[in-house]
């Protein structure tokens, strides 16, 4: 980050990166030199995003978000490919340490360089297991269920199923996202609905439909 001439741009596909990058600017000194330089010279740049939710961070830091309405990492790489000129410095990518490769992927084919820089790990919460049996045991089965992350299906659909039973198939299960849905369909879970666009009205209008649909 204090190096903005040394790239074309910032790539941001998560919240998590932005927390990360908040955590850096803790600092006194980064702070000061994020507030009085850094933040304006990165501003000349585009930090391209995916979502409302990881825009809206990228605003707190002082930033300009560009392509929040993509939605995903594969409609976020055409955009990016219809602004982005060949050869140009690299864009600078903060992700986690289980990023697709669709953007890097696609980003490559078209000759846009792209720097990834992974700021986070994804990790199993330690009260995950025990937060579910109580859920469950206090709530009973819930009408749906609905994952926001292909690291969601593989750290919980192991507990859901051990604690529903032979009425797991009575669940609907929701997506955010086509790449959550994904990684449900391929973990064997029925989709109910995915999400139009990863927003919270939109999740709940596709949420509400399923269910009124099934009459639950």
């Amino acid at each position: 980050l204090s190096y903005p001439e040394s790239y074309g741009g910032l790539v941001f596909t998560s919240p998590r990166a932005l927390e990360a990058i908040k955590i850096c600017l803790r600092e006194n000194s980064k702070n000061e030199a994020w507030s009085k330089s850094l933040k304006q010279r990165w501003n000349t740049k585009p930090a391209y995003v995916v979502g409302k939710s990881t825009a809206s961070l990228v605003e707190e830091i002082g930033l300009i978000p560009q392509g929040e309405k993509s939605g995903n990492a594969e409609k976020l790489a055409e955009y990016i490919c219809s602004r982005e000129k060949l050869n140009s410095s690299a864009l600078l990518f903060p992700c986690g340490a289980l990023k697709r490769e669709v953007l890097p992927t696609v980003l490559r084919e078209k000759g846009i360089a792209l720097e990834s820089l992974t700021v986070y790990q994804t990790s199993q919460h330690s009260d995950l297991q025990e937060s579910l049996s109580s859920y469950f045991s206090q709530q009973g089965i819930p009408a749906s269920i609905v994952f926001f992350s292909p690291s969601g299906v593989r750290f919980c659909l192991q507990h859901i199923q051990k604690l529903s039973g032979n009425f797991i198939n009575s669940i609907k299960f929701a997506a955010i996202g086509p790449t959550t849905a994904e990684a449900m369909e391929a973990a064997g879970i029925p989709v109910t609905c995915t999400a139009e666009s990863p927003t919270p009205q939109d999740l709940a209008a596709g949420i509400q439909k399923a269910l009124h649909l099934q009459n639950c």
